[in-house]
């Protein structure tokens, strides 16, 4: 099937914590006069700057930076609301002719924008909280057996104790009467609202974790756990989502006295590298995505460059 040429160009550059993504999206930026929208799900919230290693204001100056810094870390967001600011971000960014870039680790975040979301009306959240509340009293696997009846399919692709992705999934069985892989199914190529190229970055993994291991002793030596402190100070309870991220809730032990500060070190560095092999177990799924070491600018920069020709 030929691409559709009347829809917008859009690069997505992905990859995993701490292999470079911001250095390579700035200089593709300034070649070719683009714009970076953030994908990234921890550099959205405000007061969180050192432990998701957000560009520098010296890098945000040098290009224009889009969803950095726009809500509280108390403040809900997701995928869906991530897809609709991005879009209307990256149609005004069209319409200067510009060329948008999104940026990020978060695979969720671009495979929704990329691959568009099925807007029927499938949410309710009263069936979701009577969905949440039948699975603290009777626990996640009673919903799961609820869903095998109704969507084998998707009961087939799930932990019996992935509880968000169960209710999801069975809130959207009850609220429109259909399953949500006969949605998923339907709309998997047809609400693509892009011409996308999808440029992942990887290296060597031995080299990789020693990044990783460096900038998270960067990131400590930055203020780190004095940005923890100021967010615990402020009032931010580290239950919520933000907080219990890589190196927030690391900190956090460690301020209130759960961790030592060695073992909190350790584990914050080790788990970071577990996250980096999680993302790049994601993005190799993906068979669009065209794969560069993140030294190789120059290669990149023809890519892009055959992409927008060939449109």
């Amino acid at each position: 099937m030929q691409p559709d040429t009347t829809k917008p160009e859009l690069i997505i550059i992905g990859g995993p914590t701490g292999i470079g993504k911001t250095s390579v999206a700035i200089e593709i930026a300034r070649r070719f006069g683009g714009e970076i929208v953030n994908a990234d799900s921890m550099q959205i919230y405000r007061k969180m700057d050192i432990g998701t290693a957000k560009p520098t204001p010296e890098e945000q100056a040098s290009v224009k930076h889009h969803l950095i810094d726009i809500i509280n870390p108390d403040q809900p967001f997701d995928a869906v609301r991530f897809a609709d600011m991005a879009g209307k971000i990256i149609s005004r960014l069209v319409e200067k002719k510009k060329l948008p870039l999104v940026v990020g680790g978060t695979g969720l975040y671009t495979k929704a924008l990329a691959h568009g979301l099925f807007r029927e009306n499938s949410s309710d959240p009263e069936v979701r909280k009577e969905l949440h509340k039948i699975a603290e009293m009777h626990g996640s696997e009673h919903l799961y057996r609820n869903l095998e009846q109704v969507d084998p399919a998707t009961a087939g692709r799930l932990h019996p104790n992935d509880t968000f992705r169960i209710i999801r999934a069975l809130e959207v069985y009850r609220v429109t009467g259909a399953p949500i892989s006969d949605f998923q199914n339907t709309h998997r190529f047809s609400d693509r609202p892009y011409q996308t190229l999808k440029i992942g970055l990887d290296m060597d993994r031995k080299i990789l974790y020693d990044r990783i291991n460096s900038r998270v002793e960067a990131m400590v030596d930055e203020g780190l756990v004095e940005e923890v402190k100021q967010l615990l100070d402020m009032g931010y309870s580290c239950d919520i989502k933000p907080m219990q991220s890589i190196g927030y809730r690391h900190m956090a032990d460690f301020i209130q006295g759960r961790l030592e500060w060695d073992e909190a070190l350790d584990t914050m560095k080790r788990d970071t590298r577990r996250y980096a092999k999680r993302q790049l177990t994601w993005f190799r799924k993906d068979p669009e995505m065209i794969w560069f070491h993140p030294g190789q600018v120059n290669e990149i920069v023809v890519e892009i460059g055959d992409f927008l020709k060939s449109k």
